[in-house]
């Protein structure tokens, strides 16, 4: 057994009943038609998708409910209301794997780490099924995502996606490509277990500065991305790419702006992680941290 993963299942459930707690929410597997119609509607508060074009449907959920898989609410301790949910299908081999494939948190949810409490969730229940890894795609441009994913909860980037999913008619892709960072969650790493235990490792991007690191994207004065020469840098040093403050934002007022950053995020980025370099940190101002790696 590698001296660095922890198995201890017991751990797991205490940090998610911890995280529960903390946000106020009762988590359970949903399986009614109503339970799972409420959260197609938690999903639709969230994204407002075009008709037509759900996130997911009732239907769809039934059947993964039925075939094992992950379909969780979350229920506010006080009302009774379900204010977030989480979807969940294994992948090969086996039940190695679990695809995390959407999850939200409503207007009523916000502000009290409900998210949080669900993903600690799904680690507890996938360490129950013998699942040792969970994949799940975000945005690369929304910097809480970016956080959450990264640092928060501890998971590593592992490929970068160009337009994912095709065009999305709902209120946050606004039809533009779905870029998205392929993330993986080690559930036994010991830095994903302190993170679940509320104790995460956040990047300095100034610290990195002051070592010496190449910024090769940062944020312009008019909100536009600024490229340094030679953006890429090197893989054999660290690299600093920056997002903007808030990219849904840009998407309505400046849609521009908004194109400009997801295709020099691409360029930058997703170049860097095609030849090798690995996403090693996330700080919270907006910068993605890129180590050398192996061409």
């Amino acid at each position: 057994m590698t001296p660095d993963i922890i198995t201890d299942l017991p751990p797991a459930e205490e940090a998610a009943r911890r995280a529960a707690d903390a946000a106020r929410v009762s988590i359970r597997e949903l399986d009614s038609i109503e339970d799972l119609e409420a959260a197609v509607a938690v999903f639709d508060e969230i994204w407002h998708p075009e008709p037509g074009t759900q996130p997911i449907s009732a239907e769809l959920m039934k059947a993964l409910r039925k075939a094992g898989n992950y379909i969780t609410g979350a229920y506010d301790t006080d009302d009774g209301q379900l204010v977030g949910a989480c979807v969940g299908f294994f992948g090969p081999p086996s039940h190695a794997s679990l695809h995390s494939h959407i999850a939200g948190v409503s207007a009523a949810g916000l502000g009290r780490s409900v998210g949080f409490a669900l993903k600690v969730h799904q680690r507890a229940w996938a360490l129950q099924h013998d699942t040792t890894e969970i994949a799940w795609t975000y945005d690369p441009l929304i910097r809480r995502n970016a956080y959450f994913n990264l640092v928060k909860l501890g998971a590593r980037a592992t490929e970068y996606l160009p337009n994912f999913y095709g065009g999305m008619q709902d209120q946050i892709n606004s039809g533009g490509d779905t870029d998205r960072v392929l993330v993986s969650w080690d559930l036994r790493a010991p830095h994903v277990a302190a993170a679940c235990a509320g104790k995460p490792s956040p990047a300095s991007a100034q610290a990195r500065i002051a070592a010496g690191a190449h910024v090769a994207v940062a944020v312009a004065a008019d909100g536009y991305p600024a490229l340094s020469p030679g953006r890429s840098g090197s893989l054999a040093t660290t690299v600093l790419v920056a997002i903007p403050p808030d990219v849904e934002r840009l998407r309505v007022s400046d849609p521009g702006a908004a194109a400009a950053w997801r295709s020099v995020v691409r360029d930058t980025l997703g170049e860097l992680m095609a030849a090798g370099g690995r996403v090693t940190g996330f700080d919270r101002a907006g910068w993605y941290v890129i180590e050398g790696g192996s061409r």
